[in-house]
């Protein structure tokens, strides 16, 4: 903007220089027939223009370089400001994110912990019932064996117990049947006995 300027400004020169270059040319066509001492007064008149006209373009080029100056130290101000801004905003939100995911981060190792934990518990309870549930196993399996062992002991007493019962009734029947046939043989004895008698008496 400062370069422009200063092309505009040169540009300006030019024109005015020009433009007092032709008017003075004008003047001389014009009044060719005046005196000398003419010629230096307007010669006077013409550089006290020229510098009067320069000192108003330097101070032009000033006041514009100033203004240029200015506007752009406010627009890198602005822009610097918007840059902090900027900045900040998304440290804070970067700040903000990495916060959370510590938290969840935290949250999650806390989780774990307590999973492990749950899992070590569920594991230590699962051998303690299954230590329970084999001796519960190796008790019904040892009641199993004393069953069977007391069964098989109770069916050897019940065949010892019914040959010795059936010995016994066969003993007693011999004995019944020896008695029944004495008593039979008696009778039958003392029968032939009367008969005798009778035929004799």
């Amino acid at each position: 903007m400062a370069a422009s300027a200063r092309k505009q400004n040169k540009k300006t020169k030019h024109t005015d220089s020009s433009t007092d270059l032709k008017a003075f040319d004008f003047n001389n066509l014009e009044e060719k027939k005046g005196s000398g001492s003419d010629d230096d007064t307007r010669d006077a008149d013409i550089s006290k223009a020229m510098q009067t006209k320069r000192k108003r373009l330097e101070v032009l080029t000033k006041n514009s370089l100033k203004g240029s100056t200015q506007k752009l130290e406010q627009m890198w101000k602005t822009q610097q400001n918007q840059r902090q801004k900027l900045t900040q905003d998304y440290s804070q939100q970067v700040l903000s994110v990495l916060q959370q995911w510590e938290s969840d981060v935290q949250k999650s190792e806390e989780q774990e912990e307590k999973l492990n934990n749950l899992f070590r518990q569920q594991q230590k309870l699962f051998q303690q019932a299954r230590v329970v549930q084999n001796q519960k196993m190796k008790t019904i399996k040892d009641l199993y064996e004393q069953f069977v062992k007391n069964m098989e002991e109770m069916e050897k007493s019940h065949e010892s117990f019914l040959q010795g019962t059936q010995m016994e009734l066969r003993k007693e029947m011999a004995l019944l049947q020896k008695k029944i046939m004495m008593d039979t043989q008696q009778q039958e004895m003392a029968t032939v006995r009367k008969s005798l008698q009778s035929m004799l008496f």
